[in-house]
């Protein structure tokens, strides 16, 4: 702030500011805004809405205490205690060893080593990254956080914090394999689950510190601000439009849309759905000027990338995460954003208006196409409505083809619905527990909002909540999960949204805070 002070061009902005503020607290706008906020906190902290939102449910607040969590992670924990038993047994040889200290040193910086490796997941180029690369990646933060466990007893997996519905799902995947029907074509997608799981288990585990956590979203607002520049200068550069993304004749004079380093414009905005919530919780609880405003460049950029690539999906989820992020982080703001959000429709360009425009147009072909696909999903559930078709699009896709199911234009590639494909592809189980997961996470993040906590931790975790809420939204048009990569980055956030949690919940446990659990 001093900064801006001293210089003429932040002067007369602050100057500027301090007039147009001290015009609006006066303004008749203003005292209608503030009645509206008065009426609506009055009426939501009454509803059954927000009766919901704290309320824990049965199994979660049971799970923490329960015989088979206790076991589960004593099981998953033997070779962490193990290896401390050895390093007790051999303490001096182990302080004493270089090697050694520079392992135990490594494995207590793993939320570190995840932040990089996930920048490596968002921004390498899609011709020259390998999906391997991912499980590889984990398996090495896995290894690392056993190395940092091997010293200290406090690195240890921890299934409380992730909830028992994700790993009920995780169960329900592992099932999906061998009861598929081909359990052949299911194995390399069963890999791709893994590498989620692993970066699951890993990052809630790992995050101790609210410094860990805002380090995490700080790498993928890095990632975020690259890959949206990237997108901006493509651009710029210009981008052959693909006929099989976007239906000419209700969109005409709509340019190419741009995918930056992902290759599909839809997976490049559910990316950027999921990171830019993070880069506004980091603009929001950076203390620094200029942290405060590399975030708000990383969310700049990637705002715009969003407009760029057209994905009429992301944009409606972009706003669904914008509404959970205000309402958990200010309630009273709701009515301010829903009237800035109907100021800003004018000033769109018309290419994004008129995008905006087709979304519940049928006559839309890439809207219309979907209906034979979702018709066929359907169908096979019927089929199999328990175990499913098995793990993975390939499986699903075979499944469909020989019981003769779909008979739309364009190939059979996948339900382009996630709960749909979920459903497909690990049954009821796996469906249900996805949805559990998924609720039960957004439930607890809300609850911890609450929780008097660092400023970090509520902020980034509000962040997160709203990013998994934004994309699931989205997900009701789209399969999320058909880019493996994206698939990783949509566990990172869920990671950061449970990890943020469980910091949220251990600071109101010191205080004695009767919202914080026992742990």
């Amino acid at each position: 702030m001093e900064m801006m002070e001293n210089s003429a061009v932040g002067g007369l902005l602050l100057r500027l500011w301090y007039v147009l503020y001290g015009w609006y607290e006066e303004s008749g706008l203003a005292r209608f805004l503030r009645g509206v906020s008065r009426v609506w906190t009055r009426w939501f902290h009454a509803s059954a809405v927000m009766s919901l939102l704290v309320r824990e449910g049965v199994l979660p607040r049971a799970w923490r205490d329960s015989l088979i969590c206790r076991a589960m992670e004593t099981l998953l924990n033997l070779p962490a205690a193990l290896l401390h038993w050895i390093y007790r047994k051999f303490r001096p040889v182990f302080d004493n060893s270089v090697c050694a200290l520079l392992a135990f040193g490594a494995g207590e910086q793993t939320p570190a080593a995840i932040g990089w490796l996930m920048l490596a997941v968002m921004v390498v180029p899609y011709d020259n990254w390998d999906n391997r690369y991912s499980l590889m990646g984990f398996v090495l933060m896995a290894l690392l956080f056993l190395a940092g466990g091997m010293r200290s007893r406090a690195l240890r997996l921890d299934l409380k914090s992730i909830g028992p519905y994700a790993v009920i799902f995780a169960g329900a995947v592992c099932l999906a394999w061998p009861v598929s029907y081909s359990s052949a074509l299911s194995l390399r997608f069963l890999f791709f689950h893994l590498t989620g799981m692993l970066c699951v288990a890993v990052t809630v585990s790992s995050v101790e510190r609210p410094g860990q956590l805002k380090r995490l979203a700080g790498f993928a607002s890095l990632a975020m601000f690259c890959t949206g520049a990237y997108g901006i200068v493509q651009r710029i550069q210009g981008v052959e439009v693909n006929y099989s993304y976007v239906d000419p004749l209700l969109n005409e004079g709509m340019p190419g849309r741009v995918f930056s380093v992902f290759e599909n414009p839809n997976a490049f905005a559910e990316v950027l759905v999921m990171l830019i919530p993070l880069a506004a919780a980091l603009v929001l609880c950076s203390k620094s000027v200029w942290g405060r405003l590399g975030a708000l460049c990383a969310a700049g950029v990637g705002i715009m990338a969003l407009g760029m690539t057209y994905s009429r999906a992301s944009w409606i989820g972009a706003v669904v995460s914008a509404a959970v992020f205000v309402f958990l982080w200010n309630r009273k703001l709701i009515p301010g954003l829903i009237l800035l959000g109907l100021l800003a429709l004018p000033m769109l360009p018309d290419t994004i208006f008129n995008r905006i425009l087709t979304i519940f147009n049928l006559k839309d072909s890439s809207t219309s196409s979907r209906f034979p696909l979702y018709q066929a999903a359907l169908e096979m559930i019927r089929e199999r409505p328990v175990r499913g078709a098995g793990l993975g699009t390939d499986a699903v896709r075979l499944a469909i083809k020989d019981l003769n199911l779909y008979h739309g234009t364009a190939p059979f590639v996948h339900a382009h619905n996630l709960y749909l494909q979920i459903w497909l592809e690990t049954g009821l189980i796996g469906i249900m527990s996805y949805l559990a997961a998924m609720i039960s996470g957004v439930k607890a993040a809300s609850k911890a909002a609450r929780l008097h906590c660092s400023h970090e931790v509520r902020l980034i975790t509000i962040g997160a909540a709203a990013a998994v809420a934004g994309i699931l939204v989205d997900c009701l048009a789209d399969y999320l999960w058909n880019y493996p990569r994206v698939m990783v980055i949509f566990w990172f956030v869920f990671s950061v949204m449970l990890s943020g949690v469980k910091l949220a919940r251990r600071a109101a446990a010191q205080k004695g805070e009767p919202g914080g659990p026992r742990l």
